[in-house]
């Protein structure tokens, strides 16, 4: 009989993505409203350390799979993994990050286990039959669909910066199962070499608390130097729209957009961005959405809480300087 919330924790270099802690802290609530118990499942090499964080965080049980070709993420190796867990384990749901890792896990995942998943979701409730209905917005965030299932177990993924973290309880205490890496041969199809990773310090765009983006009225890449100071003041990740990745000014991972990034921050500063419906779908649901541009009449103001009508070259320096004097205070 299917039981329990399971959550696929997901770390790089020992360290748990945020989005993980969101899940586990949502899963906790409605595990403690429908007398479910969490299961976090974490893949990788020596990992033992991660435990206590991930008990800390709600969960009641901790299956660790320690092996040197979980090291890094492989989409073979992890659904070959969890697929036999999450069989074994029977969850009533499965929830994933919806990171560029559980965008390519989550679907393969629910193939192996003949069970469908709601992508991208951004809401989580307990349903009138005592389980979990999912919130996920289409037609680009114009409308939202609640998704269920009689299929177990039910499997989403879930946008990051939905659910808040709730602050971990040191007392908890959780079982700790060990498993064995059982990777069938014929998944091991590629075989991951190196990891290349940008330096920067600057928070990843899709689990920013705060994001600076900027659009085609950036009028090039040089003058991105200006939205850096202020991101870098306040510590947000920055962004751009497609039109100003597709002028070449910025790289595509830095797209927000519907053929970009989904972000949720806490709060969104769109500089010089007209508000064309392919990026507020990537950034609609942000919670609080600060516009400035220079025509009164942009798209953006229509959603932004605040605006700000005027050049963004001049906006933007006089609020890093105010912005550099709060934070010296």
């Amino acid at each position: 009989m299917a039981k329990g919330i399971m959550v696929v924790v997901e770390q790089r270099n020992l360290q748990i993505r945020k989005v993980s802690l969101e899940l586990l802290s949502e899963a906790r609530k409605v595990a403690d409203q429908t007398s479910e118990s969490v299961v976090a499942v974490v893949l990788g090499q020596g990992i033992d350390e991660l435990v206590p964080t991930l008990a800390a965080a709600g969960a009641d049980k901790v299956i660790v799979v320690d092996d040197a070709k979980l090291a890094e993420y492989t989409t073979g190796a992890y659904t070959s993994v969890l697929n036999k867990i999450i069989r074994k384990e029977e969850p009533q749901a499965v929830l994933i990050g919806n990171t560029a890792v559980g965008k390519d896990l989550a679907p393969r995942l629910a193939q192996r286990l003949g069970v469908g998943a709601a992508s991208d979701c951004t809401g989580m409730e307990v349903d009138s039959a005592n389980f979990l209905a999912f919130k996920r917005p289409v037609y680009a965030g114009k409308a939202f669909a609640h998704v269920t299932s009689n299929v177990r177990p039910i499997m989403a993924t879930i946008r990051p910066n939905t659910f808040p973290v709730t602050p971990p309880d040191a007392s908890r205490q959780a079982e700790v199962v060990k498993e064995a890496a059982e990777i069938d041969a014929a998944d091991l199809t590629a075989i991951l070499k190196e990891v290349a990773v940008a330096a920067s310090k600057r928070p990843e765009l899709t689990e920013a608390n705060i994001i600076v983006s900027g659009g085609r009225g950036m009028k090039g890449p040089e003058n991105y130097v200006i939205l850096e100071a202020l991101a870098d003041v306040i510590g947000a990740a920055v962004g751009a729209s497609r039109a100003a990745v597709d002028s070449g000014w910025k790289e595509h991972k830095f797209q927000v957009g519907q053929t970009g990034k989904t972000v949720a921050p806490t709060l969104y500063i769109a500089c010089g961005i007209s508000g064309a419906i392919q990026h507020l779908a990537g950034m609609g649901s942000s919670k609080f959405i600060v516009a400035i541009n220079k025509d009164p009449e942009a798209n953006i103001f229509n959603v932004a809480d605040y605006g700000i009508v005027g050049d963004l070259f001049e906006v933007v320096p006089l609020l890093t300087e105010e912005f550099k004097k709060l934070v010296s205070e």
